[in-house]
């Protein structure tokens, strides 16, 4: 069981509802005292999380604490911009193989420095990055360029920051729609109903999780 000490949900949407009531207390500023240090280390040996969260790097979105879980409860894959790559996908099968996880989150977040610098450099083309720092902004694009099409095209002012919360968004449903189709493994766990993913986006200010149908 997660080292909530609560039962482990037996199907996605009871684990959705866990993520949300979760996200209810870091809100309120209530801690659940079963996801401290000391109710953790009672379930050392035992890896059974109930939920994989494919997050954003940046450090002001830890997955445990947003979500108000307990070490082991959460399996989570943090990459710059919640971007999709082989190596996400590969870490996605294997929580869902290994653990029977049912349920996945791609969790984006206000005032993400990786979409930004994508809306920057179709605003700006002269932006230089490293190769590397590239790869990722690339990934990001086409979930961004639809949109900043959009303002071009009706002759639009464009509002950078608007774009950029649009695009966060868009990046989330993105990565879904990739991690859905991006695997025939996690394709057929989807079809056959073993599997869910879930796009949201966390608040920076309020602290709130917004899922995203």
């Amino acid at each position: 069981m997660p080292n909530s000490h609560l039962p482990r949900p037996e199907t996605a949407e009871q684990a959705l509802e866990m993520l949300k009531q979760g996200n209810a207390r870091f809100v309120e500023n209530v801690r659940n005292p079963q996801s401290t240090l000391l109710a953790s280390n009672a379930l050392t040996h035992v890896h059974e999380p109930f939920a994989i969260i494919l997050g954003c790097s940046d450090a002001r979105v830890p997955a445990e604490i947003v979500f108000d879980q307990g070490l082991g409860d959460l399996f989570v894959i943090r990459v710059a911009g919640n971007v999709v790559a082989p190596s996400q996908i590969g870490s996605v099968e294997f929580a869902a193989e290994k653990f029977g996880t049912k349920l996945v989150v791609v969790l984006g977040h206000s005032h993400c420095g990786a979409v930004t610098a994508c809306v920057e450099t179709l605003i700006n083309p002269d932006q230089q990055f490293s190769p590397n720092l590239r790869s990722i902004v690339d990934r990001i694009r086409p979930s961004v360029y639809n949109l900043h099409e959009i303002y071009t095209a009706n002759g639009q002012d464009i509002d950078a920051q608007e774009l950029i919360n649009r695009g966060i968004k868009a990046n989330v449903r993105m990565s879904v729609t990739q991690l859905k189709h991006g695997s025939r493994i996690l394709e057929d766990a989807v079809n056959n109903g073993s599997l869910i993913i879930v796009g949201a986006v966390y608040d920076l200010d309020t602290g709130k999780v917004t899922f995203i149908e």
